[in-house]
C-alpha cells in the first residue's frame, strides 16, 4: 500500500475524481481518499509516478507521504492572514456601498462622485478577489478537468456578481448623475466579496475543528521518543532512535523513556505503561520481560535489546492502525460520495434554470441572476463530504484514549450492529492466570507438607498449573527440595523422586490408572476448579484444587451487553462440568464446552443464521472464529495471530471495552446519521429558499454565511461525540485510607494490588508520594478488613474516611 498527501480538494466533489482518476489506472486495485486528513492510500502494481501524474491531471497535486516533495505548510496561518485584510478591505467596501450610499456617512470630498464610488468598489472587489484567487484557480480547474467542485461554485457565484456590476459601471459612464445614481444601488459588489470572505471565515473554522478530530493521532505520535542510550563496547551513546537496529542494546535510566520495544537483559524496575495500556499501576520489570517504546522507565537502572523498532513498534503499530481506520471509508461513505459527485453539476443547472426562469417570468436581469448566485452560494457539498469522515474520526480518537483500536472504519461502523457476542472463556471472561484456591491433605499430612513436595516436583513442570502451584509456595515460605529423575508423562501428569520416594502429579483420570480414589471430584468442577492429585508411592497425599478466576468486571459486563440487546454465548476448550459452573457465575446464556479451534469457528458460523456474530477472544485457538465472525476483538494482552485476525483490538485486559466498543460504534454511527441528514435538509431546504420558490428574496451574502455555517455545524455536530461517555456509571461508594511506610512506586503497587483483591473493591488508586489509597467500592466493606489487609503487608494505616 503507498500513502499519499493530495493538495488542493476542497469538498466531497473534489474527494470523488481524485478516487475515480487514480482508480481508473490500470493496475490499481484500490483506491482511497480521505477529504479530511487530505490523505490518499493506493494499493496495486503501479509505480507512484503515475498516481501523482493521474492526480495532476484531474486539477489537483500529490506527493508520497514523507518525501521531501511533501512541503509542510501552515495552510490555516496562510488562510488566516488573507482572510485579515480581506476583511479590512470588505470593511472599507462595506463603508462606501452601503455606509455611505444608503445611510449617508461621511465620505472625503473627492468621492462625491457617482462614478468614483462606483470605481472604488470595484478596486476594492478586486483587491478581495485576488487575495482569494485559489477559489478562481481550483474553480477554473475544475470545469477545465471535468471535476467540478465548491470552489466551482463559489467563483461562478462570486464572478458572476463582478461581472454584472461592471457591466453596470460602464453603463453608469454613459448616463446623468441621477440615473448613474439609481444604479448604483444595484452594484453586487460588495455580494461579490463578501461571499468569498464569508466562505474563507468558514474555511478557516471548519480546518480548526477538523485539526480537532486529528488531536488522538497527534497526541500519540508526540509520544514517539527521539533519542535513545546504545551500549557500544561497553560506553553509552546517545544516537537518535532511528540507528537503533534488532538485536542492539540500550539503556533505560530511571525517568527517561523506554526507545523501542525489546527485553530486558540486565536489572530491575517498575514501568509506567499508562501511555500504551491506559493503566495507572507500574508495571515491575526483570531480566526476560518485555517493554515497549513511549513507556516511562521509573526507577530501576536496566539495559534491554531491542526486539522491534521503526514502524514495527507497538506504538507505531497502533498510531498506524488510527490512522488506517480514520483514513478509510465506511460503508454508510458510499451514499453522500455518490451525491456528490453529481452534486455540482446538478445546483450549475438549478442556477441556469433559475436564472432563466425568473426572466421569463417577466422578472429583471439583476434579480433573476440574484437568484441564480444565491443558488449557487447555498449549496454545500462540503457538509455531505464531511458528515461520515468527521465522525469516523472523532470515533476513532475516542477509541484510541480508552484503549479501543478499530482497524477500519467498517468495523466502526458495523461494531454496534451485532447482536451476538460470543465470549472465549479463558484470558476473555476469566483472567488467563489459574491460582490454587484449595490445599486439601489426606492420610495425616499438613498443608504445608502436601505444598512442600508439590513445588518440589512441579518447580521441573512448565504447566500453567505447576506455575500456580509455585506462587501459592511463595506465600507459605516453601523450601524447594532437590527433585531427580524428573519425567512428564503423557496423559497429563509428572513424575520424579524426592528423598528416594517416588512422586506423582496429575489430573483424576491419570491418578486414577495407578490408585484407587473413592473421592467424588464432580463437585469440585461444578465450582469451576481444576484438581491435581499427588502420589507418594502409590500412596495418596491429598490434592490442590486450581481456578482461573473470574475477572473482576466479567459478571456487570455481561449484564451491560444484555442491555444493548446483545445474546451472550460461551465458546471454552474446558471440560463441560467446568465450563457450566464460570458460564452460569457470569451469566451468559449459552455455553459450549470441550470446543477445539475449529469447533469453535463451527459454532459462530451456526450464530451466524440467528444474527450477526461478534467474536472476542485472545489465544492463537480463537484465530479461525476471529476471522469467521462478522466482527472479531482480540483483548490487547493476546498474542499476536489473535490481534491480527481480529478487526478490533481491545489494550487493556477488561471485558467492559467490549461494552464500550458497540456503545462507541452506535454513538459514532447515529452521529453519521445526524450528519447526513442535516446535510440533505441543509440543501433540500436551502436550495429552493436560494430559488425564491418559498417567496423570500435571500441575498448572496446571506446565502454565502448559511453555507459556511452548514459544513461548520457538521463538524461541530461531530466534535460531540467528545462528550458522550463509553462506560456506564455504577452507582459506587468511595473511601480514602491515609497509609504509613509506602516508600517507592513497589510499595505502591504492592498496596494496590492488595486491596483490588478484596470482594468489593473494584478499583483502587494509590499513591505512594500523597501516602493515600482512594479506593472504589460496588458493595460496603468493613475498615477493619481494608485496615487487616494493608497492616499484614507490613504498612501502617492511620486513617480511613
Amino acid at each position: 500500500m503507498m500513502d499519499f498527501i493530495v493538495k488542493g480538494m476542497s469538498c466531497a466533489s473534489c474527494q470523488a475524481h481524485v478516487e475515480k482518476a487514480v482508480s481508473s489506472i490500470d493496475g490499481v486495485s484500490s483506491c482511497t481518499v480521505s477529504l479530511l486528513t487530505n490523505s490518499m492510500k493506493v494499493e496495486g502494481n503501479v509505480s507512484s509516478n503515475v498516481i501523482i501524474e493521474a492526480v495532476s491531471k484531474a486539477g489537483y497535486s500529490a506527493y508520497v507521504q514523507g518525501s521531501k516533495e511533501e512541503i509542510k505548510v501552515d495552510d490555516s496561518k496562510n488562510l488566516k492572514m488573507k482572510l485579515m485584510v480581506s476583511i479590512l478591505l470588505l470593511f472599507l467596501l462595506m463603508y462606501i456601498s452601503m455606509g455611505h450610499t444608503m445611510f449617508h456617512l461621511p465620505v472625503p470630498s473627492f468621492m462625491n462622485n457617482v462614478l468614483i464610488l462606483a470605481i472604488l468598489q470595484m478596486l476594492l472587489t478586486i483587491c478581495i478577489m485576488i487575495l482569494n484567487q485559489k477559489f478562481f484557480i481550483n474553480g477554473i480547474k475544475g470545469i477545465l478537468n471535468h471535476s467540478m467542485n465548491m470552489d466551482t461554485l463559489v467563483s461562478l457565484g462570486s464572478f458572476s456578481s463582478f461581472i454584472y456590476s461592471l457591466y453596470l459601471v460602464f453603463k453608469m459612464c454613459t448616463l446623468d448623475t441621477m440615473d448613474a445614481m439609481s444604479i448604483l444601488h444595484g452594484l453586487y459588489f460588495e455580494s461579490a466579496s463578501m461571499i468569498l470572505v464569508l466562505i474563507s471565515v468558514g474555511k478557516l473554522l471548519e480546518e480548526r475543528s477538523k485539526g480537532k478530530t486529528t488531536n488522538a493521532i497527534q497526541s500519540l505520535m508526540n509520544l514517539k521518543p527521539k533519542t535513545a542510550i546504545k551500549k557500544i563496547n561497553n560506553e553509552e551513546v546517545i544516537v537518535d532512535i532511528d540507528q537503533i537496529q534488532i538485536g542492539d542494546i540500550f539503556i533505560c535510566k530511571p525517568g527517561s523513556q523506554i526507545p523501542v520495544d525489546g527485553i530486558v537483559t540486565s536489572g530491575n524496575s517498575a514501568v509506567d505503561e499508562s501511555s500504551l495500556t491506559g493503566e495507572s499501576l507500574p508495571v515491575d520489570k526483570e531480566p526476560g520481560s518485555k517493554v515497549y517504546a513511549a513507556t516511562l522507565n521509573q526507577t530501576g537502572y536496566i539495559e534491554c535489546q531491542a526486539t522491534r523498532v521503526g514502524k514495527d513498534t507497538t506504538l507505531s503499530q497502533i498510531i498506524q492502525m488510527v490512522q488506517d481506520a480514520s483514513a478509510s471509508k465506511a460503508p454508510i461513505a458510499k451514499v453522500a460520495d455518490k451525491v456528490s459527485s453529481v452534486f455540482v453539476p446538478i445546483v450549475i443547472g438549478l442556477a441556469l434554470l433559475t436564472l432563466f426562469g425568473w426572466l421569463f417570468a417577466g422578472r429583471s436581469f439583476g434579480f433573476s441572476l440574484e437568484r441564480a448566485i444565491c443558488v449557487l452560494v447555498i449549496s454545500c457539498p462540503c457538509s455531505l463530504g464531511l458528515a461520515t469522515p468527521v465522525a469516523i474520526m472523532v470515533g476513532n480518537g475516542m477509541g484510541a484514549k480508552n484503549g479501543i483500536l478499530f482497524k477500519n472504519s467498517t468495523a466502526l461502523e458495523q461494531t454496534g450492529k451485532m447482536n451476538i457476542v460470543a465470549l472465549d472463556k479463558t484470558g476473555t471472561i476469566t483472567k488467563g492466570h489459574p491460582v490454587v484456591s484449595e490445599i486439601h491433605p489426606v492420610n495425616g499430612y499438613s498443608q504445608k507438607e502436601l505444598l512442600t513436595y508439590a513445588c518440589s516436583l512441579e518447580s521441573y513442570s512448565e504447566h500453567p498449573l505447576a506455575y500456580a502451584i509455585l506462587e501459592k509456595g511463595k506465600e507459605f515460605d516453601i523450601q524447594i527440595k532437590e527433585t531427580q529423575d524428573f519425567m512428564s508423562i503423557t496423559g497429563n501428569g509428572i513424575q520424579g523422586k524426592i528423598e528416594n520416594s517416588l512422586f506423582m502429579a496429575g489430573s483424576v483420570s491419570f491418578i486414577q490408572k495407578y490408585v484407587d480414589i473413592d473421592i467424588n471430584f464432580d463437585s469440585v468442577s461444578r465450582q469451576g476448579k481444576t484438581p491435581v492429585l499427588f502420589l507418594k508411592d502409590n500412596k495418596l497425599m491429598g490434592y490442590i484444587s486450581i481456578e482461573d478466576e473470574m475477572k473482576e468486571d466479567a459478571i456487570k459486563a455481561i449484564e451491560h451487553l444484555h442491555e444493548l440487546n446483545c445474546k451472550v454465548v460461551m465458546l471454552t476448550g474446558d471440560n463441560e462440568l467446568t465450563a457450566n459452573a464460570i458460564g452460569q457465575k457470569a451469566g451468559v446464556d449459552s455455553i459450549y464446552a470441550q470446543l477445539l479451534p475449529q469447533d469453535k469457528e463451527t459454532i459462530v458460523q451456526m450464530l451466524q443464521k440467528e444474527g450477526k456474530v461478534l467474536m472476542v477472544g485472545d489465544g492463537i485457538n480463537d484465530a479461525p472464529a476471529l476471522t469467521r465472525a462478522n466482527i472479531g476483538m482480540a483483548m490487547g494482552q493476546g498474542v499476536d495471530v489473535a490481534i491480527d485476525a481480529a478487526d478490533v483490538v481491545c489494550m487493556h485486559p477488561k471485558l467492559e471495552d467490549v461494552c464500550a466498543s458497540i456503545r462507541l460504534s452506535k454513538m459514532t454511527l447515529k452521529n453519521i446519521y445526524e450528519n447526513l441528514f442535516w446535510a440533505f435538509i441543509y440543501n433540500i431546504l436551502g436550495i429552493p429558499l436560494a430559488m425564491g420558490l418559498f417567496g423570500w428574496n435571500l441575498n448572496p451574502m446571506i446565502a454565502a454565511g448559511m453555507m459556511s455555517v452548514s459544513s461548520l455545524c457538521v463538524v461541530s455536530n461531530a466534535l460531540r461525540l467528545n462528550t458522550k461517555k463509553l462506560y456506564k456509571e455504577e452507582k459506587r461508594m468511595n473511601k480514602t485510607i491515609k497509609i504509613n511506610g509506602m516508600m517507592c512506586p513497589h510499595c505502591q503497587s504492592m498496596v494496590q494490588k492488595t486491596l483490588e483483591k478484596i470482594d468489593g473493591v473494584t478499583q483502587a488508586d494509590v499513591s505512594f508520594k500523597t501516602g493515600e489509597a482512594k479506593i472504589t467500592l460496588s458493595k460496603e466493606v468493613s475498615d477493619e478488613i481494608l485496615k487487616s489487609a494493608i497492616e499484614q503487608k507490613d504498612y501502617e494505616v492511620v486513617s480511613i474516611r
